[in-house]
Formats: C-alpha cells, structure tokens, sequence
C-alpha cells in the first residue's frame, strides 16, 4: 500500500540499523486492506485533488491580502495588530496544508506538484529539504522515540520526554514555553536549517547535505523570505526598528500557533514515550507504535479541521502520511472501528482546550522534582 510504506521507506540505512518495528500485525494488515478498499470502492484518489488546489489558492490568498495591507495599508497599531496576527495564521496555514500535503507526497500525484507545494515552506521560512529529514523521515518514523525523533529534543530550555534531563529551571517551563515557542519561527528560518546543512545532522543523526536543485532551493528560499520579511516593509518606507518589531511578533504568533498544535498531539500525559530494546527493537509494529504515541483532538470540530490540515485526525496523518488531509475524517471511523475490534486504544482529545490543557500537565510533570 502507497500510505503505509512513507514512514519507514525513505528512511536512511543508518536509522533502520538502530531501530528497529515488530513485523506487522493482523491489526495492521486488516486497517491497510480496509482503507485500499475505501478508495477502491469510493473512486477517489489518495491525493487532495481540486479541493487541495481551491484551498491553496483560498490561503495564499488571504496571506498575500494580509500582507499587503499590513505593509501599505495600516495606519496604527490598531490596523496592524489584527493584520499581524491574520498573516501570521496564514503563514502557519500555509505550512498546515500546502507544504505538509507536499511534503508527504500527498498534494498530488506528479511528484513535479508535491516538490513545488512542498517549497512553500522556503517562502515562509523554513527549508522543505531539512523538513524532509526531519519531520518527514525520523518524527514520523520514530515518533516519540527519544534520541531519534528530534521534534520532541528542546534541550535543554524543555524537557519534553520523561528520558531527557531535568534540570531545576524546568519546574517552571509549563511557564515560559509559550515564550520559547515564539522563538521558532527565526530560529529555524536563521539557526536551524543552516546548522543541519553545515554539520550534516539533524540533532544527532546524519543527513546528506544539500546539492543541486535542492541546494538552490534552500539558498532560493531564504532570499526570497528576508526580501518579503524584512527587505519589502523598509523599502516601503517603515523603520528598521518597526520592521524588526513586528516581525518578533508575527514570529511569536505563528510559532505559538504551530508549536501547540503538534506538541498537543505527541508531548500530552496520555502519549507513550517508548525506548528502544535490545538491538534497537520496539516492542510495537509501525501501526501499533503511532498510535500510542499519537492522539487526535477537536477531531469534530470542522473549522479547526480546515484550517489545520486534518491535523486533528493526527493518529490518521502517522498511519497515512501519502493520503492527503482531506481525506482524513472519512478514514477516521475506519481506523477506530478496526481499533476497537483488536483492542487497541484509539487516543483522542474531545477538544483543542482538553489537547492543550493535557499538554501543560505534560509540561508540569517533566519540569516537577523527582
């Protein structure tokens, strides 16, 4: 099956070396033949299709709106607040839908449309290549799995993962997160992307460098970002300083936006932390590992559903990452119908406040002493 061989097919010789799944399960083979069998009888393709490219159209739209009114339009404070904010959710929609259908190879079925909606990323900061390796390959492949997945590796300003350190400043860190997470959108724009290309790791695992096509779209990509960001506003007539200004809280937004909603799906109380075993084994297969690392919320709730990509249906995205968002709530009763008939637990969230709210207990119990 297409969806089910993403995770572990791209990913290098050296991560499979170090961990390692248990052979699927009659779990696993019975969802996959259910879900081949939902869109053999259904017609669709697994793709987004034309609703994918309304909906890009609909977010660059409001982005370019946003923008535009914010650098020539706005008059005060109390215009370009709200237009801060409004461009910064589209940035973050963009990243939502667009680039991570993309990136997952699931916008489209030309590989030619998923590298271009996957670059959507250069233009708003970050670098799909480095994407790729990281969330893509090692979050999705090793989600939890400390030392491996590296979204769940904040240290040592967060402990996100019961095996990491604490340290005595992390009593507080259910605090000063929110903070931190407005710190992301520049430091991967500026820090991060550079860093792994430069050493050739992302955390401590190697990846190759960039050469060619990828190569120029990175270096493409982030002029393109600095001239949108920073070189448009001043020549538009704004101070340096202002520039600078609202950047930092166009950042805060839009990393606060992005850092909550993927953090409330892996980094809750009810979400499993697993260590690897002898020989690098799992005690779970792929199908069985995600969903105990992995939990829906809000999955009801059609206008957070929209605007996050199916995010929602998080547990649906890490079992099929190559089928596109869109599809997601139509495959969702499939998954915890087959769920139920083997016992497993399909871990959900009713809402985005109880997601968050888990999130910061999460975020307390690691930071408490021992």
């Amino acid at each position: 099956m297409q969806a089910e061989t993403h995770a572990t097919a791209h990913a290098s010789s050296d991560a499979r070396a170090q961990i390692r799944f248990r052979e699927h399960s009659p779990f696993w083979n019975e969802l996959t033949r259910r879900v081949d069998a939902h869109f053999a009888g259904s017609g669709r393709a697994q793709t987004g299709g034309v609703r994918m490219v309304v909906k890009t159209l609909a977010i660059f739209a409001w982005l370019g709106a946003s923008y535009f009114a914010l650098v020539w339009y706005a008059s005060g404070w109390e215009t370009a607040v709200p237009l801060a904010i409004s461009l910064s959710l589209a940035v973050a929609g963009v990243g939502f839908n667009v680039q991570h259908d993309g990136g997952h190879d699931a916008y489209a079925k030309s590989k030619f449309w998923n590298r271009v909606t996957a670059a959507s990323l250069d233009l708003v900061g970050g670098s799909s290549y480095v994407w790729r390796w990281k969330h893509s390959i090692m979050h999705h492949t090793f989600t939890n799995v400390d030392g491996h997945d590296e979204d769940i590796d904040s240290a040592p300003f967060l402990r996100l993962a019961p095996g990491q350190r604490r340290r005595s400043f992390h009593r507080f860190q259910h605090w000063y997160a929110w903070l931190l997470f407005g710190f992301l959108p520049g430091k991967w724009a500026y820090w991060d992307d550079f860093s792994a290309v430069i050493r050739g790791k992302v955390g401590k695992r190697p990846i190759p460098r960039p050469r060619g096509r990828d190569l120029a779209v990175l270096i493409a990509g982030k002029l393109a970002y600095t001239g949108w960001v920073f070189v448009v506003p001043v020549a538009a007539g704004h101070s340096v300083g202002l520039v600078l200004g609202m950047y930092a809280f166009c950042s805060l937004v839009t990393g606060v936006t992005l850092a909550v909603v993927f953090q409330s799906a892996h980094c809750v109380v009810e979400a499993e932390f697993p260590a690897a075993g002898e020989g690098g084994r799992l005690e779970r297969g792929f199908g069985e590992h995600q969903l105990a690392t992995t939990m829906d919320f809000a999955p009801n709730n059609p206008f957070l559903t929209w605007y996050l990509g199916g995010l929602t249906h998080q547990v649906e995205h890490h079992l099929f990452p190559r089928i596109s968002h869109v599809h997601y709530p139509d495959l969702a009763p499939i998954v915890k119908r087959t769920c139920d008939e083997y016992g497993i637990e399909h871990r959900t969230h009713p809402s985005f406040r109880a997601a968050i709210a888990s999130h910061v207990r999460h975020l307390r119990r690691l930071g408490a002493p021992a």
